[in-house]
């Protein structure tokens, strides 16, 4: 068997289509950018104070295993917030994400040692979210061109800096951020028991809800397609997820197949749910309701 050693984003399939000059990385590719959401959950857990804080966690509402679908709201109106927010968006946002984060730090018995304030590891989750949104760029528009390139870079600094990373500590240009990723990937380590934990969410399973055996099966093996593909290998890697030729042609024939859809889709539909994350949430500040 052959391991396929190319980056996510390419594909020898399929002919990329054009983009389109200085189109925002979230124009229209929300929806589709929600298939890659388990394997950025997997990059970010992937370094190990990460992946046993959100393990541990004290936060039972935030838990990715227990509450799916309402940590990928709080994760795509983070999204949606770092990038599009006002500048009271932004303030809100930060004060409910630091109150969850103040209950998120090692004990005694915990296997590695973290703290969510930990600007190191807040950098690397930035880092994730940066990268997974250029892979879907390139999947689903094409390569984007060098000054396009640069100013998305420089705007999502964004995903940093409305954590508490400081301007300071996001790479200065996109070969510096190369750099530190490749470096960082030493720090990468997926042990038996972070693995265990990722497993349901790489195939996309929900907490107490088990379909019948066929059913199952179908869906952990389309999951489990789209969430390695959309890794990098050294993930796969850690993540024990086997890759090759057929898998790679199956999953870019279902990339193609995807992308053309979503550029017939009309654009509200391409648009969600970005498009309704930032009023949802100044209904919750207007009415009290928690934001994370």
């Amino acid at each position: 068997m052959t391991i396929v050693e190319r980056p996510v984003s390419e594909s020898a399939q399929v002919p990329q289509p054009r983009p389109r000059r200085g189109a925002g990385i979230e124009d229209g590719l929300m929806g589709v950018a929600l298939l890659a959401g388990p394997a950025n959950v997997i990059m970010q857990l992937a370094r190990p104070g990460v992946g046993y804080g959100v393990l541990e966690s004290r936060v039972e509402s935030g838990r990715v295993d227990r509450h799916p679908i309402k940590r990928a709201r709080t994760t795509f109106t983070y999204l949606a917030v770092a990038t599009k927010g006002s500048d009271e968006q932004k303030a809100a946002f930060r004060r409910a994400v630091n109150k969850a984060h103040a209950q998120v730090y090692s004990t005694d018995e915990s296997p590695v040692r973290y703290n969510a304030f930990d600007k190191d590891l807040q950098l690397w989750v930035a880092a994730c979210l940066y990268k997974g949104a250029v892979d879907v760029y390139r999947i689903f528009v094409g390569e984007m061109d060098e000054e396009t390139a640069d100013q998305h870079y420089r705007e999502s600094i964004t995903l940093g800096t409305t954590l508490q990373v400081p301007p300071e500590m996001w790479p200065a240009d996109r070969a510096a951020f190369d750099k530190y990723w490749q470096e960082s990937l030493e720090q990468v380590h997926i042990d038996d028991t972070v693995r265990e934990f990722l497993y349901p969410i790489a195939a996309s399973r929900v907490k107490g809800v088990k379909l019948p055996g066929p059913l199952q099966r179908m869906n952990d093996s389309i999951a489990l397609l789209i969430t390695t593909g959309f890794l990098p290998q050294r993930f796969r890697d850690e993540m024990r997820l086997p890759w090759d030729a057929a898998r790679q042609r199956r999953f870019d024939r279902l990339m193609a197949v995807l992308r053309t859809a979503n550029h017939i889709m009309p654009s509200f539909i391409r648009q969600f749910p970005f498009n309704v994350l930032l009023k949802d949430l100044d209904w919750r500040i207007r009415t009290g309701r928690p934001l994370v």
